[in-house]
């Protein structure tokens, strides 16, 4: 049965340090034997229709490829239509009353729970928030992510320590959902 999937690939095409063009990365995932290849934006997301695999065999297939064609390591989440459709109708903040700037979605590579961020102080970073949900963490940032000091705190390496994480504004959740579902 072929499933339609998004890859998120973490920390490209921003900086300058990892350039991946597009049209390259799609040739590469075409030759991994995915089917019907589209990327959106420059930051890392494609999206494809595979018959076999597994979201985490599937992020090490990409992974693998993109280190041994560009060069680089790149962390690459993989994950279903029926996973992004339910992570954008779980979000417990008012998307459609907000602006895309304002909310985001931060996808980890496995579960986390509330411990792992204990040492965030929720009431210290008011009006901003978060919450997390299966394998994301919702963060409503009222100024943008650029000027966020919750998205800094939840960042610290040492919060994160054992997975990846990667973070899309709300514009791309959205598009990355309607795109695996079409």
């Amino acid at each position: 049965m072929t499933t339609r999937y998004a890859a998120l690939l973490r920390g490209i095409n921003v900086g300058g340090a990892k350039k991946v063009p597009m049209a390259e990365l799609r040739t590469l995932m075409e030759g991994l034997g995915h089917g019907d290849v589209r990327t959106y934006l420059q930051s890392g997301n494609a999206v494809f229709s595979s018959d076999g695999g597994d979201e985490e065999s599937l992020a090490a297939q990409l992974a693998e490829a993109v280190e041994k064609h560009f060069g680089f390591t790149v962390g690459v989440l993989v994950r279903d239509h029926a996973y992004l459709k339910a992570v954008r109708e779980a979000c417990p903040f008012p998307a459609a009353e907000l602006e895309a700037k304002q909310l985001h979605a931060t996808y980890f590579s496995g579960p986390v729970d509330a411990l792992r961020f204990d040492g965030v102080a929720p009431d210290a970073f008011l009006p901003e928030e978060y919450r997390l949900g299966d394998r994301v963490l919702y963060l409503y940032a009222p100024d943008g992510l650029g000027r966020s000091k919750l998205a800094e705190a939840l960042a610290r390496p040492k919060l994160l320590k054992g997975i990846l994480a990667t973070t899309r504004n709300w514009n791309t959740v959205v598009k990355l959902e309607e795109l695996t579902g079409a």
